[in-house]
């Protein structure tokens, strides 16, 4: 590792120590942030991984020598923090890594499984991720790359990363690991064999220009709007994946997501989307009407091939609508009011109305997924 400056010569007081480090450690936040949702796959993990690896480095920072770059020590510290948290943690799944798709989109979908730790989403705003990064570090953080990792070890895990996306040399990886370089080398090939198992098509899928993701966006935002079936078909793929965490049940291919959409989006307006990112791809805060105002239903996060979308995961999950910055209710002019604290959609049922397969309310205007 390159050898970089150390701390001036002579005693350094804790107050300026404190100054030096949150002046040099602050930039790498992001990216760190980044690494742990990576290796967690929850935004809210991850977080508290990167608090503890900054807690762990302020305390460790009078002694810290420069033998290695402030970056490397910092990804050092993250990556066993969240080694550590994941002795304790299950694999967080996308419902399509729990069994097999449902074979009747007539069926209720079910229950919500809320003891089961779903992978969960990461907004573009958080990780510093826009339309102009680089493609390669987008699709480090995309659901099926990171859903993908979670079928992993966590050695495993960790060395395809620091490998594979961060570009660090084998002996770093054996040094941080305390292992050896030809462990290393044996881990990363069984990870990338397990990862190509699990997910095969998602390497070199090929995406469309800016301009034709946009439209192809647009188009699905305004066909779900406007609950108009012909044109959602259209912007689908023929293997097009939908998906609604913490719910299990989940449908794939084209004519079985339509009819599943068919029974709960019936009339235009019933529901409004609030464009937004997630994971380095186009989605959507989801608001569905009930008593007259639109209240937070799902974030979509959609996959947009040339061909078109071929998945959308609804996360029904009200609190990501604060972490997107999506506003906690629209009025029935589509409006937003307020931010922050939203209320969670599938409260109590209103009098008088149904309910689907998941006990979850569903008005008389506006069936909702659940």
């Amino acid at each position: 590792m390159t050898r970089t400056a150390r701390h001036p010569a002579g005693p350094t007081s804790r107050p300026d120590l404190d100054e030096g480090f949150a002046r040099l450690s602050e930039p790498y936040r992001r990216e760190l942030l980044a690494h742990c949702y990576r290796m967690l796959g929850s935004i809210h993990d991850a977080e508290d991984a990167v608090q503890e690896t900054y807690l762990q480095a302020w305390r460790g920072y009078g002694d810290f020598e420069g033998r290695s770059s402030l970056r490397t020590w910092l990804y050092r510290i993250a990556t066993r923090a969240c080694l550590k948290a994941m002795e304790s943690a299950g694999r967080r799944p996308l419902p399509s890594g729990l069994g097999g798709p449902s074979d009747d989109a007539d069926d209720g979908v079910g229950g919500r499984l809320l003891e089961t730790p779903w992978l969960e989403p990461a907004p573009d705003a958080l990780l510093g991720v826009d339309t102009a990064t680089v493609v390669e570090s987008r699709e480090s953080i995309r659901l099926a790359f990171v859903a993908a990792l979670q079928h992993l070890p966590g050695r495993q895990r960790a060395v395809l990363i620091l490998r594979d996306v961060l570009a660090w040399r084998a002996d770093e990886v054996a040094d941080l690991l305390d292992t050896s370089t030809a462990a290393v080398n044996s881990a990363l090939q069984r990870a990338r064999a397990q990862l190509h198992q699990i997910a095969p098509t998602e390497d070199g899928v090929a995406e469309p220009t800016d301009p034709d993701r946009r439209a192809l966006v647009d188009r699905y935002a305004t066909a779900f709007e406007n609950a108009d079936l012909d044109a959602l078909t259209e912007v689908l793929t023929d293997d097009t994946i939908w998906e609604m965490p913490p719910i299990p049940t989940w449908y794939a291919g084209r004519e079985s997501v339509v009819r599943f959409l068919a029974r709960r989006i019936l009339a235009p307006g019933d529901y409004r989307l609030i464009p937004t990112r997630a994971n380095g791809q186009p989605a959507f805060g989801s608001y569905a009407l009930r008593d007259g105002v639109y209240q937070p239903h799902s974030l979509q996060v959609l996959t947009v091939t040339a061909e078109g979308i071929s998945r959308v995961v609804a996360f029904l999950d009200a609190e990501l609508f604060a972490l997107c910055g999506l506003p906690a209710v629209l009025d029935a002019d589509g409006g937003g009011t307020g931010s922050g604290e939203v209320k969670a959609p599938g409260g109590a049922a209103a009098s008088g109305s149904a309910t689907d397969g998941s006990g979850l309310p569903v008005s008389r205007g506006a069936r909702c997924f659940t």
